[in-house]
């Protein structure tokens, strides 16, 4: 069974009006490497503030919000993973949008890129639904999780390096947790493929030198300390889909691609 972010009434309204669910302090030691398990792990991300840019921004969207969001109640934290913890297939994205995942506290929901991406997954099979709005839907993923290597939505998506590798031990405990089941991983964009090596040799993979070059539909199998096929493929972006450089049968095939190396049964 599949867990969605949902709000469990112990946030605090910092703004008086509803704008922004976020606690009044850390939910626990923020370390990943004490994590025993994947639920555990997504309640320590949430009390991350190791990243003070990240924190502010995230937290002056969510108070102001956008017009279309205006009576909308933000999440304002770091996203958590978002799949089952006994997942085969990982999808590996870039940082929350500021008015995506950082409103509704779930990776790639109540967004265009989300749209895109949770369209694909349901045609090919591996959702229950193709639309992502909240994080309490009811959408559920088949054998599939979605995480990405910075928890917080950057201004201007773009994270810094130093807030990249800030973020990267939470990357690393969700890889070494997914370990036993995990066969294959589709990476989002070059951000998200150039982040996610350094963690894949930190889980304990060895990551062939030099590191493979990130390029749509590339494929790179890791044989230790288990065989892991990592799968490139452009960031399903605004910037990506509507000039047409990824379009949805693109999408399509990478995901049936990968999801094949994973042992997962897809629709043709």
């Amino acid at each position: 069974m599949d867990r969605g972010r949902t709000d469990s009434g112990d946030h605090t309204d910092l703004t008086g009006d509803g704008g922004l669910r976020a606690p009044a302090g850390p939910a626990g030691p923020a370390d990943p490497a004490a994590s025993a398990d994947l639920a555990d792990l997504d309640e320590r991300i949430t009390g991350c503030r190791a990243c003070p840019r990240l924190v502010d921004w995230r937290e002056e969207v969510a108070r102001t919000r956008r017009a279309a969001f205006a009576d909308q109640t933000y999440w304002g934290r770091p996203v958590p993973g978002f799949g089952p913890p006994d997942a085969s297939l990982l999808i590996i994205g870039l940082a929350p949008a500021a008015h995506g995942a950082n409103r509704t506290g779930r990776m790639f929901t109540g967004d265009r890129s989300g749209d895109v991406l949770y369209a694909a997954l349901h045609e090919v099979g591996l959702a229950s639904r193709g639309t992502a709005v909240s994080a309490d839907d009811g959408l559920s993923l088949h054998g599939v999780r979605i995480t990405s290597p910075v928890r917080c939505a950057p201004p201007a998506n773009k994270p810094t390096p130093e807030e990249r590798d800030t973020c990267r031990p939470w990357l690393v405990r969700e890889l070494e947790l997914l370990r036993p089941s995990l066969r294959a991983v589709v990476v989002l964009g070059a951000f998200g493929w150039q982040a996610a090596l350094p963690a894949f040799a930190r889980a304990g993979w060895e990551v062939p030198r030099p590191r493979p070059a990130f390029a749509h539909g590339t494929r790179v199998t890791l044989t230790s300390p288990a065989r892991l096929d990592l799968f490139g493929c452009f960031h399903v972006s605004q910037r990506n889909t509507f000039t047409g450089r990824l379009t949805p049968a693109m999408l399509r095939e990478v995901l049936r691609t990968a999801a094949s190396a994973a042992g997962l049964t897809t629709r043709p």
